[in-house]
């Protein structure tokens, strides 16, 4: 037994530093110590060892920021030392499956402050759900920023297209983001003590549609409600579900889901002003928060019609249809959700189910 978790254990940590090898080898230490021509002597090889810190898996996202920021101003603004602390920011930290499912993402908006930096987002570990967008991301900001006027990284990478992470404040605060501390999914009611989904009963008519009220969440996804007087929905991730109901158009059988899109100010403490879209049925967008793009949603709901849902393949080809029509249109404005929902044999649907403000709701309806 000894020799087995011994093997085990080292097993473990051979994985962990051969991702943090791979994190590494994106050339982001090298190319600052690259830089021995400026600053004063041995500035930058110094500087390229104090950033080995910021890649590992318990510093704070924010303080790589703020040692980019450092390089730039002891090295100076040439092309050569921008694409080095380009290339700090959008370094992957380490990352320990064993203790966090999604990463830590840097959510002060003030960093960095070098406006050649910002708009720059992280590489993040492949085995993150999602990760294929993010990292096509990363490299193309290294390059081209995105635009992140009055934004964090963490807003930069949900207004792109990847929100599957943790806000992680300067001060160490948690906010918003996708996993508790801990790193496990919270979905509000949704998951038991040991981390299972409560699996809601296949819908065969009334009874199991009943089944699926009972099983699921029963008004209870708010978790504590709206916050007091901003109407902010904080569990973006599970929402209010009112329920199951069958699609009105005949021969589309959506199996154990409702797959309709909600469109909300104030989702996972947004902005009261600020409108994103996500699904509405916490089986459909469990693992997925919500985002300024309706396509991302869209296609999020049509994938998870095969993945979770058992839905029939009418219901899968319309949704398929839906997809290309809300990506064709551009908008992201309620008629998208709206569209999406009538599409799909839901019209008339409630696109605020969480009781988000009336009044933050003027010109989007």
């Amino acid at each position: 037994m000894y020799m087995r978790t011994s093997t085990l254990l080292l097993a473990a940590s051979v994985a962990v530093e051969a991702r943090f090898g791979q994190e590494q080898g994106n050339g982001a230490i090298q190319a600052i110590s690259a830089l021995s021509d400026l600053g004063n002597p041995g500035q930058a090889a110094t500087l390229a060892g104090a950033s080995i810190q910021f890649l590992l898996a318990a510093a704070n996202p924010c303080a790589k920021l703020k040692q980019a920021d450092a390089i730039v101003a002891a090295l100076g603004t040439s092309d050569r030392a921008i694409a080095a602390a380009r290339g700090l920011v959008a370094a992957e930290q380490n990352f320990n499956p064993f203790a966090v499912s999604v990463p830590n993402i840097c959510s002060d908006a003030s960093l960095p402050a070098t406006a050649q930096l910002r708009g720059v987002v992280p590489l993040v570990d492949p085995a993150v759900v999602g990760s294929a967008v993010e990292n096509a991301n990363a490299e193309k900001s290294k390059t081209t920023p995105f635009a992140a006027n009055g934004m964090s990284v963490a807003d930069v990478m949900k207004a792109n297209g990847f929100s599957n992470f943790t806000s992680v404040g300067s001060d160490g605060a948690k906010a918003g983001g996708n996993a508790n501390a801990g790193g496990k999914q919270n979905t509000g009611g949704q998951q038991n003590a040991g981390g299972k989904q409560a699996v809601p009963v296949t819908c065969g008519g009334n009874a199991g549609n009943a089944a699926k009220n009972n099983t699921g969440n029963a008004n209870s996804g708010k978790t504590g409600g709206n916050a007091a007087g901003t109407g902010a929905v904080t569990n973006a991730v599970t929402g209010n579900f009112p329920g199951f109901v069958a699609s009105s158009i005949a021969g589309l059988d959506f199996g154990k889901c409702v797959p309709t899109m909600k469109f909300e100010p104030g989702l996972n403490g947004r902005k009261d002003t600020e409108f994103t879209f996500q699904a509405v049925d916490p089986l459909v967008n469990k693992g997925q928060q919500e985002a300024l793009n309706p396509a991302i949603i869209a296609r999020r709901i049509k994938d998870q019609l095969t993945n979770v849902c058992g839905a029939n393949q009418a219901a899968k080809d319309a949704a398929t249809k839906a997809e290309a029509q809300v990506t064709a249109s551009g908008k992201k404005d309620a008629s998208v959700a709206n569209a999406w929902n009538s599409a799909l044999g839901f019209a008339g649907a409630d696109i605020n189910p969480d009781g988000a403000p009336k009044a933050g709701l003027v010109g989007h309806a």
